[in-house]
């Protein structure tokens, strides 16, 4: 079988950050590294759901939600992929994440579509850690740039 490209990164190389994966037509994904690959700490099932649910939640309900394809986890834990049209430039990405992590970081209340009747796994959510989580993306993005977007080789 031929390898997929998400298997030819050096994950190595890979550091936290912001990285564009694969562009397939007018849609981009990018690879949203909230953990060293392979460095013993990874997101924990609750708040990595969490973060889920508020991380489709926020950036749905924005200016760009037509343009949102996707948002969900890697199944290594260390990450997000997110997924939109190309008619949002890398630098409205970068924006639109660092709101995102924002909204996620201050988050209270009720955590949107964690009702049972709403999710198939309702019992499973960590807002402390999903803010956390949050707050720690928010220092690696605030000097990001399209320079660091693409994968070290």
């Amino acid at each position: 079988m031929k390898k997929i490209a998400s298997f030819s990164v050096n994950h190595d190389l890979l550091e936290k950050g912001v990285y564009i994966s694969r562009i397939d037509g007018d849609v981009v994904t990018y690879d949203i590294r909230m953990k060293i690959p392979n460095g013993g700490d990874y997101l924990s099932n609750g708040a990595m759901h969490t973060f889920e649910h508020l991380f489709a939640t926020y950036v749905r309900n924005t200016d760009y939600s037509d343009s949102i394809i996707y948002v969900g986890p890697m199944g290594c834990r260390t990450g997000f992929y997110f997924l939109v049209r190309d008619n949002i430039s890398h630098e409205e990405v970068i924006t639109l994440l660092v709101n995102s992590f924002t909204f996620i970081a201050s988050f209270s209340g009720e955590i949107p579509g964690s009702k049972r009747e709403e999710c198939g796994n309702y019992l499973e959510h960590d807002l402390v850690g999903a803010r956390q989580t949050a707050e720690d993306m928010l220092n690696v993005l605030k000097d990001w740039s399209l320079e660091k977007m693409e994968y070290k080789s």
